[in-house]
């Protein structure tokens, strides 16, 4: 069964970085269509950058020029560098694999994680 663990959010002030971190299992990221969301309270998903089995990334209007994604496929781990942290970052961030397109809802339901927490504090 498909596994996607976020990891590495934290309470940073604004102008900070974070690495985040997710760990798939039953799913590859080297055959598969991957993505960052994110969730703020009282917000729908929203998409934060995707990148496609050729290597095209795209990133929001909003995180582009900060946010950088990258996956390990030998550990079939991708990440989410956030640089320039900005209050309005803060949110649950999510990962998934296998939609498409930038939106949220062209992304498997069933494979939503927990997410992680990014605060960002002014």
């Amino acid at each position: 069964q498909v596994q996607l663990v976020e990891s590495g959010g934290d309470l940073v002030q604004a102008g900070g970085s974070l690495r985040l971190s997710c760990a798939a299992s039953g799913i590859s990221f080297n055959r598969n269509n991957a993505g960052w969301f994110r969730q703020a309270p009282g917000n729908a998903r929203e998409s934060v950058a995707t990148i496609d089995r050729s290597g095209r990334t795209t990133y929001s209007d909003a995180v582009k020029g900060r946010f950088t994604m990258s996956s390990d496929n030998a550990k079939n781990t991708m990440y989410l560098q956030m640089n320039t942290l900005k209050p309005e970052d803060t949110a649950v961030y999510y990962c998934n694999a296998g939609g498409h397109f930038m939106a949220a809802q062209y992304w498997p339901s069933a494979y939503w994680g927990q997410g992680t927490q990014v605060t960002v504090s002014s």
